[in-house]
Parts: structure tokens; C-alpha cells; sequence
């Protein structure tokens, strides 16, 4: 009897575990012109979990004069509800502390010296951008791809120990953000 019951308790919390899983934000299912997307990487024992929506370039122009974005001057990395990130650890993205919790991620696209916004508030629409709820902002390092990026990307990848990189990649522009977590 013992035995069944350790099993059973076992069986349960391996269970909890596995449904626990990254931390989902909701995303809006019924646009048909972006797909919402989910990421994430485990370093050092710790989950990153990125939510943003990926819109398409489909044949329009994004950054700079007469693109899509020109009058924008803070964009929420994605189309839809804002960017959403969780982090089971601590961060520190190009030296801005980020405690282990929700934010959101925004990047303010200053003439082509664009920066990561990190932002208390979370679970709002994408264009709902509170900057009394800004944590802090980083420099991003900008590059081009070797092509034309259709689809909006964001990607989170390990970069040895407990090192990290954030890149976001569309159109013409490739920027990245290295983090350490703690």
C-alpha cells in the first residue's frame, strides 16, 4: 500500500511539472495577417518565455522613410498584444538588472539606434505603452540579414554558461541584446 502511494505522489508531481511547463500570455488567435508565436530557452536552470504575434512584411515597406513604422517611435516588438517575456531568473541585459518576473519588451526606434524597452506592465494591447512602467532600456546591436526578413522572428538562444542572446529579426534589420542570467 505504501508503495502505490508513493507511486501515485510521484506520478502527481511529475504531472504538475509537465503541465506547468514556460508560461503562457494570451494572444489573440482570429488575425489572420500575423501568427502568434511562443519561445523560450532554458539557461542555467532558468526558463525565458518570450509571447509576441509575428506580422508579415507582404510586400510593404517596414523601417524607415515611408515605411510602416516611420511614424512610430516605440514599437511593441510584434503586432497584436504587447510583447510579453517571463523569466523564472534574473537577468542582466546589457547591464540593466532585470529581476526574475512578467514584462513586457518594447524597442524605441530612434532613427536607427534602437533600444529594448523592458516594462513592469503586462497583458496589454500593443499599443498601450506606459512609460512610467519602464524598468529600464538597453542598446540593441544593429546589423542587417543576409536577406529580407518576411516574417517578424524573435529568437532566444543560449550562449554558453549562463549566457544568452535576444534577436529580433525583420525586413532589412537584424538587433540583438546579450543577457547573463543569474
Amino acid at each position: 500500500m505504501k508503495r502505490v502511494l508513493t507511486s501515485a505522489l510521484w506520478i502527481a508531481a511529475a504531472a504538475v511539472l509537465v503541465l506547468a511547463g514556460p508560461k503562457k500570455f494570451p494572444r489573440t488567435p482570429d488575425n489572420p495577417l500575423v501568427a502568434p508565436k511562443e519561445i523560450s530557452v532554458a539557461i542555467n536552470g532558468k526558463t525565458i518565455n518570450i509571447s509576441y504575434s509575428a506580422p508579415s512584411m507582404r510586400g510593404r515597406k517596414i523601417f524607415g522613410a515611408g515605411g510602416i513604422l516611420s511614424d512610430t517611435s516605440i514599437w511593441r516588438a510584434g503586432a497584436d498584444e504587447a510583447t510579453c517575456m517571463h523569466t523564472d531568473g534574473a537577468l542582466d541585459i546589457n547591464g540593466l538588472a532585470v529581476p526574475a518576473g512578467d514584462y513586457s519588451l518594447w524597442v524605441d526606434l530612434d532613427a536607427g539606434k534602437w533600444q529594448l524597452i523592458v516594462n513592469k506592465q503586462t497583458l496589454q494591447f500593443g499599443t498601450d505603452y506606459d512609460k512610467s512602467q519602464d524598468l529600464g532600456r538597453v542598446a540593441l546591436t544593429m546589423s542587417k540579414p543576409p536577406a529580407p526578413v518576411e516574417q517578424f522572428k524573435m529568437t532566444l538562444s543560449a550562449a554558453g554558461a549562463n549566457k544568452g542572446k535576444l534577436e529580433l529579426a525583420w525586413e532589412n534589420i537584424v538587433a540583438t541584446a546579450s543577457f547573463t542570467v543569474k
